[in-house]
């Protein structure tokens, strides 16, 4: 049987009581500790049932654990907030977007369908609501540019693909210093939105393609992806990559994704990888 290593991390740090705690009859080589937050040991044998209050347990391959790229999703998972629920907050129409990106979230309406309705509800919004809604209502998840410098600075491609928009990605991926940025573009006429955005609309399996892409471009396989994401629309590259992260997710993501971050920040990507 392959190594496999238990990987321990909590924003709110993980103790060595903890670790002795998950380690209790455990067969394993000695715990390594990679910061406040995070702490991880290679296994002997079975994997252990282990249930930590606070604390994120999770498994993975020691073969292959640090990634050459690095694709995230935008909208709750580098940032806090679900842009298109901002927006909707300056159009008066809040209400009814939320409950649509629920239910797409969710998995129970296709994404495609789900923003073209979303963003017919925007029609009239002046781009001064844009540049509010960011000014006011954004910021990056706690540990996001750390996580996002250090992988550039290992050598890493880092990627922000949503199925959000382009007003926002540009903006979040220069602040978090991600390489690179893509997302569906709002139309726009005389300084107002029209309703629509331009197709095709990138969504589920267009964030896989994109991955495929960037992967053919630095000549590297789906294996030495690490993907992050939250909802039901990351759900392709999550399943794709080498590694699929669920941050602060849905259930339809949790129960596909590799690894499972409830209690922990995003530099938990970071002590995945064994960094």
């Amino acid at each position: 049987m392959a190594d496999m290593i238990m990987v321990l991390t909590s924003a709110a740090g993980v103790s060595d009581e903890q670790v002795a705690e998950a380690l209790s009859g455990v067969a394993s080589h000695a715990p390594r500790r990679l910061s406040a937050m995070a702490v991880d040991v290679v296994l002997r044998g079975a994997l252990p049932a282990v249930a930590l209050a606070g604390v994120d347990v999770n498994f993975v391959p020691a073969a292959n654990r640090k990634k050459k790229l690095l694709i995230a999703d935008m909208d709750s998972t580098i940032i806090p907030v679900e842009c298109i629920d901002e927006l909707a907050d300056f159009a008066g129409v809040k209400r009814q977007i939320s409950e649509i990106t629920e239910v797409a979230m969710r998995g129970e309406m296709g994404f495609e369908e789900s923003l073209e309705a979303r963003v017919a509800l925007l029609a009239g919004l002046d781009e001064g609501a844009l540049a509010r809604a960011y000014d006011e209502r954004i910021s990056l998840n706690p540990g996001a540019r750390y996580m996002v410098e250090t992988m550039n600075a290992r050598g890493a491609y880092t990627a922000l693909v949503s199925g959000g928009f382009t007003y926002f990605t540009e903006k979040v991926a220069a602040v978090a210093g991600f390489q690179h940025n893509r997302a569906n573009v709002l139309n726009m006429a005389n300084g107002v939105l029209d309703g629509t955005v331009t197709k095709p609309i990138l969504g589920r399996e267009s964030k896989l393609e994109a991955m495929d892409e960037l992967c053919a471009a630095r000549g590297i396989s789906r294996a030495d992806v690490i993907a992050v994401g939250d909802g039901a629309n990351d759900l392709a590259m999550i399943k794709g990559a080498g590694l699929g992260v669920a941050y602060h997710a849905k259930d339809a993501l949790k129960a596909k994704a590799d690894v499972v971050l409830d209690h922990s920040d995003l530099s938990a990507l970071l002590a995945i990888q064994g960094i």
